[in-house]
């Protein structure tokens, strides 16, 4: 069981920082696909979540609670993470609705 789980801290950096965002109604928390993969939740987030490129931003109510869950769950820690504001809209609101590709 240990060495599993030090092969699993190989596939996701468990000290990267990921950024969550929010503007002034909501927020998302910025993974890569990867991410999600490696977890074995890419098919349970929601179309509330946004992607651009390899970086999925989700939802901060049931998706990247997801996300924080499972890292925990996997990693025996929490990901580690900054908050970034912007004032008025985030154009992570103009970004595709996330799809399980």
């Amino acid at each position: 069981m240990e060495k599993e789980k030090m092969e699993n801290k190989k596939n996701i950096n468990t000290e990267k920082i990921h950024i969550f965002h929010s503007d002034s109604g909501h927020g998302w928390l910025a993974v890569k696909r990867n991410e999600l993969t490696e977890l074995g939740i890419e098919s349970q987030i929601s179309h509330y979540s946004y992607q651009n490129g390899d970086t999925v931003y989700l939802e901060e109510d049931r998706d990247a609670t997801l996300f924080f869950y499972e890292f925990k769950k996997k990693f025996n820690c929490e990901p580690i993470f900054k908050k970034s504001y912007i004032d008025g809209r985030s154009p992570i609101r103009s970004y595709y609705n996330y799809q399980d590709e």
